[in-house]
């Protein structure tokens, strides 16, 4: 399909530049393509009484990671400053990495990660130019290992806010804690699975009295999420990999869920893409603990999932284009252009959705 096909104006005042307070008073728009009515206004915390007893929950419990380093290359006496955004962990010690401006290094080099040129020479935390793709992606080995070397990225990184946000203003403390999950618990991620950014002990609460279970799935959001679909048509596009887990029990669980019926409701668009890799065309659910790459674009036959809740998408990313193969293309044009025009509130730290597929029952 050309990817133009899936672009909207998009006026800056709807773009989130900070969630709500609390998180779990933001609004939701339901989309039911097959209902009498498309489209209904109602709030997050409307969620337990839009779902029925019986029902499941699947949350991306990845913790997001601090992965955007200042780093400093000398050479020849000359030293280079380079920025990069750490997108997969592939070994204890190694991370594939974005870098700007990629030129500035070549395989060999060795990069020293610090807050100011002043620091280099004090700097502790390094890593080797193992591998240099043409597009900029670089595979560091660093000079520490597993939680050590958690630890230092943690003491001289930055949370990578989206791109959007980030040219508007600074990250901060409060970004700390805002762009993660109360539920977060595997590091690894460097985006934010932002759906889940709504959920608040007092939603636990009421779901669970609703009688809707909740589980755990993990697919590490690399920074690939950010990047723009360059192609002009989605056959030429090529996804990043993401490293991604469900266990037995959870498979086991969610199947369960299905063979009486209910639904399996996804919270986000990494929850949904873990679990349709993981799914069988018999529509059964696998336990999985494997990188994947999957593209979903209109067309698609779902699998895994009945019902999906996700936050407002940009303009021709692969994210729109899931939500189009889900709930309609036509029928999510819809949805964006009314929630445009009432105010709802986009991308992370925007408002939220609750989309029903098409054509299913």
């Amino acid at each position: 399909m050309r990817v133009e096909e899936f672009n909207f104006n998009l006026p800056t005042e709807n773009i989130a530049l900070r969630p709500v307070a609390p998180r779990d008073s933001a609004r939701m728009l339901v989309v039911r393509p097959n209902g009498d009515e498309l489209l209904s206004d109602k709030g997050v915390m409307d969620l337990a009484d839009l779902l029925e007893p019986g029902d499941a929950l699947v949350f991306n419990d990845t913790k997001v990671i601090p992965a955007q380093l200042l780093g400093f290359r000398t050479r020849d006496d000359v030293t280079a400053k380079v920025g990069v955004t750490l997108h997969q962990r592939v070994e204890a010690d190694a991370w594939r990495a974005f870098v700007r401006p990629a030129k500035k290094l070549k395989v060999g080099d060795t990069v020293r990660f610090c807050f100011s040129a002043e620091e280099v020479e004090s700097a502790t935390l390094s890593a080797l130019v193992e591998e240099k793709t043409e597009d900029g992606d670089v595979l560091f080995r660093f000079n520490k290992t597993a939680n050590e070397l958690d630890t230092a990225i943690a003491e001289v990184g930055h949370i990578p806010l989206p791109p959007y946000i980030a040219s508007k203003r600074a990250e901060d403390e409060q970004d700390r804690a805002d762009y993660q999950t109360i539920y977060a618990r595997h590091k690894g991620a460097v985006a934010a699975p932002t759906a889940g950014l709504h959920f608040t002990d007092r939603l636990f609460k009421a779901l669970e009295e609703r009688g809707i279970e909740k589980h755990f799935v993990t697919l590490h959001v690399g920074a690939g999420t950010f990047l723009p679909v360059k192609a002009d048509n989605t056959d030429d596009h090529k996804m990043h990999h993401e490293w991604g887990e469900i266990s037995e029990e959870t498979a086991a669980a969610l199947n369960a869920v299905r063979a009486r019926g209910n639904k399996v409701v996804s919270v986000g668009t990494t929850s949904l893409r873990i679990l349709e890799t993981s799914a069988s065309e018999d529509r059964i659910i696998h336990p999985i603990s494997k990188s994947t790459d999957i593209f979903i674009t209109p067309g698609y036959k779902f699998r895994a999932v009945d019902a999906l809740m996700t936050n407002f998408h940009l303009p021709k990313s692969t994210l729109f284009m899931l939500v189009s193969a889900f709930a309609g293309m036509e029928e999510m044009k819809q949805a964006y252009s009314y929630a445009i025009e009432t105010g709802y509130r986009f991308y992370s730290y925007g408002d939220s959705s609750l989309l029903f597929p098409k054509d299913a029952e």
